[in-house]
């Protein structure tokens, strides 16, 4: 099972305004699993780029999320961060992680990731990541 997590240093710079989730562009870029997360440090794409996968039908610098939305749950007191789903067609990559990041703030901020924890392998077939916004397990979901 995939774990959505949010790089510390993103949650201040969503709050302080200096990046949006909603109109910037969001990409997501496939991962290696020689990548150690850092939760506290990892700020900018610099930190993650070196690990960066290759493969044919992967594109360099992943792909921009479309149809981004922000939405708080009164009830359970949580705000998530939700997208359309992802398909990269006709792949053959391996990689760990899905790292979410800002293509358009200075620096190009870190915002969070998805461990599949293990590498994974497509071979000449679609990779799909599926934006799960039910229960409370949400990709990017923040309580509060």
């Amino acid at each position: 099972m995939a774990t959505g997590k949010w790089f510390g240093p993103a949650i201040g710079k969503v709050l302080g305004k200096q990046l949006d989730l909603v109109n910037d562009s969001i990409k997501v870029a496939l991962v290696a699993g020689s990548y150690t997360p850092n939760q506290d440090t990892h700020d900018e794409w610099a930190d993650v780029s070196a690990n960066e996968t290759s493969g044919t039908g992967y594109t360099a610098g992943g792909k921009v999320l479309a149809s981004k939305t922000m939405t708080y749950d009164s009830t359970n007191n949580w705000w998530t961060f939700d997208a359309a789903d992802l398909t990269w067609s006709t792949v053959s990559v391996s990689f760990r992680y899905a790292v979410i990041y800002d293509d358009t703030a200075s620096g190009k901020p870190l915002l969070g990731y998805i461990d599949f924890g293990s590498t994974q392998t497509a071979t000449a077939q679609d990779l799909v990541i599926k934006w799960e916004t039910t229960g409370d397990t949400g990709i990017l979901r923040a309580s509060v």
